[in-house]
């Protein structure tokens, strides 16, 4: 009850930022990809804050859906789908062994890359649940010599409760020898951990573009992150046109100032007026995730009272501002501003302003930045 009336006497602070996050674009994207492979299990990569749609809110939009578990990165994302999300967690990063006590065993599983973090979780018994990693070929991380850990930890393995195995694709997105290459040793590995004695139920190779590319029947279980979120993992997107871009990021004008023909307009001059005009600020720059690289090159809509139009960003982009040429256009301070747009022909989508600097889509996203308010539409 205390709480309650501090909430009402706590004062409504309005962000000039917003990012929207369209709910039935995430659950018609889940069900998609559940098409595509009916015989596995989804299990949704929310890792990076849920590649930028916000952790709790895409946790909360999951449990209109029969999503068994999610997978994050560390046990500080865990926290978060401890508390939003009602199905199980799988923690896919490397952490510091003291942190794993602190995990809820009940609802958690973890993946595991070596025979220290093996031996440490093995003291909680079943209770701890581990998928096991192997390198596959892409040789970034997990266990290559499957035969000799096998031997040499067949008593921790024995102690522990093995749900999964699992391992990741180099260059799922291409048409690539590589991939052939890899789902054949993981194939082969799997053998060898069978004959073993250990069954794990989760079998899990593929990250988005496999979801697409890999019939494998051995497989049941899929990590998908990007195209959960609507977003094509592969340069040509024909074979994801249905998936539906889920996020919107607004901003609202701030300042306008009149340009004269000749002056310059934010750092270093980059920028210099060529006619009479007007410039539009939005409070949105490189600390909330837009890149220094769209100066003088991205546009965005800005949405007045009368219509809308584009505007390209004029000069730097700064670290909490940027400038936009909206010409001599009937705009004032408070307009909304469209920096993301969910639709991916449009100008300013995260593909073109991906595509524009030379960067992936993963990058744009994992870069918007966690205080940026999120509401679920």
């Amino acid at each position: 009850m205390l709480n309650f009336f501090r909430s009402l006497l706590k004062p409504k602070y309005e962000t000039l930022n917003l990012i929207e996050i369209e709910k039935d674009c995430l659950l018609f994207n889940y069900q998609y990809l559940k098409k595509l492979q009916p015989e596995a299990e989804i299990f949704p990569v929310l890792k990076a804050n849920a590649y930028g749609h916000g952790l709790k809110e895409v946790c909360q939009i999951l449990n209109s859906a029969a999503v068994s578990m999610v997978a994050v990165d560390s046990y500080p994302e865990a926290q978060i789908c401890y508390r939003y999300f009602k199905g199980k967690v799988l923690i896919l990063g490397e952490m510091p062994l003291k942190v794993y006590r602190h995990c809820r065993l009940k609802r958690t599983e973890f993946v595991v890359y070596n025979q220290k973090t093996l031996r440490y979780l093995s003291r909680f018994g079943k209770k701890a649940k581990i998928h096991l990693f192997v390198n596959s070929g892409m040789n970034r991380e997990g266990i290559k010599d499957l035969e000799a850990f096998i031997v040499e930890n067949k008593k921790y393995l024995d102690k522990v409760d093995i749900t999964g195995f699992c391992s990741h694709l180099a260059s799922a997105e291409e048409d690539s020898g590589l991939n052939r290459e890899q789902e054949k040793a993981f194939v082969d590995l799997l053998d060898t951990f069978r004959s073993s004695g250990f069954y794990p139920r989760w079998i899990h190779l593929g990250n988005s573009a496999a979801v697409f590319n890999l019939n494998n029947k051995l497989m049941s279980a899929f990590r998908p992150g990007l195209s959960f979120y609507g977003y094509s993992p592969f340069v040509e997107d024909g074979k994801t046109h249905p998936l539906r871009p889920a996020l919107k990021v607004f901003s609202h004008i701030v300042s306008l100032q009149e340009l004269d023909i000749g002056e310059t307009v934010s750092y270093n001059e980059t920028y210099i007026a060529k006619e009479r005009g007007r410039i539009a600020v939005i409070p949105f720059g490189y600390f909330e995730g837009l890149d220094r690289r769209h100066s003088n090159q991205a546009e965005f809509l800005v949405l007045t009272e009368y219509n809308s139009f584009l505007a390209r960003i004029a000069g730097r982009v700064c670290m909490n501002l940027t400038c936009l040429d909206v010409g001599r256009a009937d705009v004032k301070i408070g307009d909304l501003v469209l920096i993301v747009s969910n639709n991916p022909n449009d100008i300013n989508s995260v593909a073109n302003l991906s595509k524009m600097i030379d960067t992936i889509p993963y990058e744009f996203l994992a870069k918007l930045r966690a205080n940026i308010r999120r509401i679920i539409v």
